[in-house]
């Protein structure tokens, strides 16, 4: 599945909804594709940092813990924890709690999507 993150307007959500709908009543194939948009490009830089893209490329080529990936990007937990938030908030990254052996609970991290493509209007 491709995500595409942007910029855009109320309205432009709804003409997106409205192409969606069309192709289902046309029994066509709706695209696998989510789109993340954000009315404001201050709002949409706040989520995509060049430390949370950085770890979403960790992420996205080798899943884990918070902790395993902490350490392979050698940063601290908790910020690293605080970004798995934003980017999970985001629909960029999943967690997904596990059994852990003999510890009780595990959060594994993955990515949402192997594809990620940005798009920004600055208006």
């Amino acid at each position: 599945m491709k995500t595409v993150i942007r910029t855009g307007k109320v309205e432009e959500f709804f003409k997106r909804g409205r192409e969606t709908a069309r192709l289902a009543d046309e029994g066509k194939p709706i695209p696998a594709e989510r789109t993340i948009a954000y009315e404001d490009p201050e709002d949409l830089a706040r989520i995509l940092t060049a430390a949370k893209i950085a770890l979403f490329r960790a992420i996205r080529e080798r899943p884990g813990s918070i902790t395993e990936i902490a350490a392979r990007l050698k940063r601290d937990r908790s910020a690293v924890k605080r970004d798995i938030d934003d980017l999970a908030q985001a629909g960029l990254v999943s967690v997904e709690e596990k059994p852990s052996p003999g510890h009780g609970r595990l959060k594994v991290v993955r990515a949402a999507a192997q594809r990620v493509v940005l798009e920004a209007v600055l208006a």
